[in-house]
């Protein structure tokens, strides 16, 4: 992640933190849990014929 993004994160009370004075600090265990509730897992095949079965 960008730091930039992580700013915006902050600006946009996304995620967890504090802020020291001018500092902001956060947390690497809110860190690591807005990556993974971005996590996207990886398509099977059953899943995907599963999926199109549905739409037809």
């Amino acid at each position: 992640m960008s730091e930039r993004y992580i700013r915006r994160l902050v600006a946009e009370r996304r995620i967890p933190f504090h802020k020291l004075g001018r500092s902001v600090r956060i947390k690497a265990v809110d860190l690591a849990a807005h990556v993974e509730s971005g996590r996207v897992e990886p398509l099977t095949a059953s899943g995907v014929w599963r999926d199109l079965q549905r739409v037809a």
